[in-house]
């Protein structure tokens, strides 16, 4: 729904800290940074971004809900964030009052916002699609390396075969 969202913070440098450190767990890195006034974007490659600018007004209290692919990723956005500063407004855990695989963590940042990462799926789902995210990682990166394998000379494609498997195959 949203491609960013942004809003200002009493401590920029403090903000930044806290939620670069805090979202870390989720792959959120600076994407693109001006002047103070102007602000930071940060964001995952390719997703929706949070954009924080300094300013001397004091924000209205926000919920700002991240959201996570594990119950791992909730877990080290908890230990992330109380080690930027954060106060605890929730450990990780479920939520079943809003539905059975509600699982939440809550954080009060640096200008009194309540900061969430939720995971919404149940943890043998979440796994399996973590391990299958990986799987076509792997998948992906081996297939970019055949290509580029393709492109070489006879004499520069590494031999496929170990050394050891080699040898066994002349000795028969």
């Amino acid at each position: 729904m949203f491609d960013h969202m942004k809003f200002g913070v009493t401590d920029y440098t403090a903000s930044k800290a806290f939620f670069l450190k805090a979202l870390e767990p989720l792959g959120v890195a600076v994407a693109s940074e001006g002047p103070p006034s102007y602000g930071v974007e940060l964001c995952p490659p390719g997703k929706p971004s949070l954009c924080l600018f300094q300013t001397n007004e004091k924000p209205a209290h926000l919920h700002l809900a991240f959201k996570a692919e594990t119950r791992h990723q909730v877990d080290a956005f908890y230990r992330a964030a109380l080690d930027a500063g954060a106060k605890d407004n929730g450990p990780p855990g479920l939520r079943p009052h809003y539905h059975p695989n509600y699982y939440a963590a809550f954080v009060i940042g640096p200008d009194g916002h309540n900061i969430e990462v939720v995971c919404h799926e149940p943890e043998a789902e979440a796994k399996a699609k973590a391990k299958a995210k990986a799987k076509a990682k792997a998948k992906a990166k081996a297939k970019a390396k055949a290509k580029a394998e393709a492109n070489l000379p006879l004499h520069q494609i590494p031999d496929p075969l170990p050394a050891k498997a080699d040898e066994m195959l002349r000795r028969r």
